[in-house]
């Protein structure tokens, strides 16, 4: 793997997965459900200075957002084992143009929005295609949850030769012994560094 100092910044993506009000706002559909997480809720704050510094820079952010389809009676397509796991999942929950699907304030605006209905940011959606559009080489990924749609989307970009840099701690799971597993199971497949250590690179860049 290439040393990320060495990458042309403006031909790189900040790439964050699932921070949406449906899954941090007190409002939205995890929320009003009880599932909360600190370290979760810390992630945007943490993030956006990096996002601005990489902008400054002509990188670019993109935002995957997980997107329950309604159906024609509004009834959202979920696949068993997630109704399984989250059956407090109804009609409007990450419904595409709604408060809970929407990436949280404090991250807003994305320069693009990735619509995807399973983990990884890549599977069956247009992400790759606006990589290419745009002419992005790079990506630097966060968001929740570190073992699942995060360590996915890294593994997807792994196979496709794309390298990428995974902020340790701007992304979380729900236990913190998890987020600890995964961070050591993608070793091999990514960078890793903090968001300070991100930002300092991003904009000793300048």
């Amino acid at each position: 793997m290439s040393n990320p100092r060495d990458w042309d910044l403006a031909r790189t993506a900040l790439l964050t997965i699932d921070l949406q009000n449906d899954f941090l706002h007190p409002e939205g559909a995890y929320g009003r459900a009880g599932q909360s997480s600190d370290n979760i809720a810390a992630l945007p704050d943490r993030i956006a200075p990096l996002v601005s510094a990489l902008r400054d820079q002509g990188g670019r952010y993109f935002s995957a957002q997980f997107t329950l389809v309604p159906d024609r009676d509004g009834t959202p397509l979920i696949a068993p084992h997630l109704k399984e796991l989250r059956p407090f999942l109804g009609k409007g929950d990450f419904a595409p143009g709604g408060f809970g699907h929407s990436l949280v304030d404090a991250l807003q605006p994305a320069d693009f929005v990735i619509e995807k209905v399973a983990y990884s940011a890549f599977y069956q959606t247009r992400l790759e295609y606006i990589m290419w559009a745009v002419g992005v080489d790079h990506l630097i990924v966060g968001g929740i949850v570190t073992n699942g749609g995060v360590a996915s989307t890294l593994r997807d970009a792994h196979l496709r030769n794309i390298e990428t840099v995974m902020l340790s701690d701007g992304c979380a799971a729900f236990r913190q012994e998890i987020h600890n597993a995964t961070l050591l199971s993608l070793g091999t497949v990514t960078h890793q560094m903090t968001c300070r250590d991100a930002q300092d690179w991003l904009e000793g860049a300048a």
